[in-house]
């Protein structure tokens, strides 16, 4: 390797004894930075599409403004991962909060002003966008040298579960009531949160800087990034993860998609009764969260990868050949607990394989592939709906996930994931950090 990624400094510890383990309070730092930009994300991601429909009532215009906090995935994720590589990870999320407060500061002072416009939202929701992935990546990347191999697992469940809870169901719930006690109440609440996420940082033990070689000549933005895309591409484990992955979120960003109308219309739920189904996708994620230790212990991380094929076939095959709302809301149970298997021992496996000063490019690729595949999923199940109807084009995606079983098995095998752990039992041999 000619770079290597500083981590955690040791916290010294009197003569004679062991150094103490960084990964404990790294774990809790990190969790809790996490917990508390993803609510404050959740809340931007409601807030600024409900003040926008003050301003114009055109589905476009104010779908556009949702487009603007997801867009950057697409156009700079890539770039993003490179910038990831080669700059302080801790400091690149202190660049994303600063970004943040920005952009809610412009946002406050037009609304003050009573000049708010809807470019004025385009613009604050591009910027929200763009440092949402700089903190995404850089924070995935800087878990490996934050916290050492014995702690992965539990951190890597623990943030994931955070990142579930806090944007995807508190976030839009506490969103929603700050719109309605005024615009200035849910931009200053999310402005403070940034700025208390900001401070927790500082807590954060060590160094997390890809140090270089020196007069080691640096390589141009696209040749990185292309490094990154073959490292991803040459190892068969990663690169089955990633496709399988594509799949696997083109069904949820289908299934996001297209239930809220099959549920109001084919099931005759009401708006309150859709929620409760809905809701059980957040509930098979946080049994996902609490149990991934036990499950991983109990099955191997083999079949608790397996188990999100089987979770998202149920959550996407209910719709297709029933209109039961309770074997719908089975369905997205399992979807949900399986989305949260898959996605700490994905994150986990990759921490161990894929070398520090890659990190930040494959976090992008790895998020590229998971949030730029669910627009596209939202996007094809619209269209074969239209085609062949609702529960028809649910169909397709059942079959999309039958169809990478065998991959997945011929891939992610014994022998395959020996090798992950033989990859954890050397980081802890060369002392990584936190595994003292």
């Amino acid at each position: 390797m000619t770079e290597q990624l500083t981590g955690p400094t040791r916290v010294e510890a009197p003569p004679g004894a062991p150094p103490r383990d960084p990964s404990a309070r790294n774990t809790v730092v990190l969790v809790s930075f996490t917990a508390i930009t993803n609510l404050a994300d959740g809340v931007t991601k409601i807030a600024l599409p409900l003040l926008a429909t003050r301003l114009t009532s055109s589905p476009a215009a104010v779908a556009a403004v949702s487009l603007t906090l997801t867009l950057p995935w697409l156009l700079a994720a890539l770039h993003v991962g490179v910038l990831v590589d080669r700059f302080d990870r801790r400091r690149l999320l202190w660049l994303a909060n600063v970004m943040r407060l920005l952009a809610l500061a412009g946002l406050l002072a037009a609304h003050a002003a009573s000049v708010i416009t809807l470019p004025l939202l385009y613009t604050g929701g591009t910027v929200l966008g763009v440092a949402e992935v700089i903190a995404l990546t850089s924070a995935m990347a800087l878990t490996p040298a934050a916290v050492g191999p014995r702690w992965r697992e539990r951190a890597n469940a623990w943030v994931t579960g955070a990142e579930t809870v806090c944007n995807e169901f508190c976030g839009p719930v506490v969103g929603g009531l700050l719109v309605g006690l005024g615009a200035a109440v849910a931009l200053g609440t999310t402005a403070t949160g940034y700025v208390v996420a900001t401070i927790v940082l500082v807590l954060l033990v060590g160094r997390f800087r890809v140090e270089r070689v020196p007069d080691q000549p640096r390589q141009s933005v696209s040749g990185q990034i292309r490094d990154g895309l073959q490292y991803l591409w040459r190892d068969r484990l990663l690169r089955l993860m990633a496709l399988a992955l594509t799949v696997l979120c083109l069904c949820w960003g289908a299934w996001l998609a297209l239930m809220p109308l099959l549920a109001t219309t084919l099931m005759g739920l009401t708006p309150g009764e859709y929620g409760v189904v809905l809701s059980a996708l957040g509930v098979g994620g946080l049994v996902g969260v609490v149990t991934v230790t036990t499950v991983n212990r109990l099955i191997g991380r083999r079949w608790a990868l397996f188990s999100d094929l089987i979770g998202t076939f149920a959550m996407v095959a209910a719709p297709a050949l029933t209109t039961n709302a309770w074997l719908i809301a089975a369905g997205a149970f399992l979807g949900g607990m399986g989305g949260t298997l898959w996605a700490v021992n994905a994150r986990t496996i990759a921490q161990y394989l894929v070398p520090a000063e890659l990190m930040g490019r494959y976090s992008a690729v790895a998020r590229l592939f998971s949030w730029g595949a669910m627009p596209v999923g939202a996007g094809a199940v619209g269209l074969l709906a239209e085609w062949f109807g609702m529960q028809t084009a649910f169909l397709f995606f059942a079959v999309a996930v039958l169809a990478i079983i065998i991959p997945f098995l011929r891939t992610v095998t014994p022998e395959v994931l020996e090798g992950v752990e033989r990859a954890k039992r050397r980081q802890m041999a060369e002392g990584t950090p936190g595994t003292a």
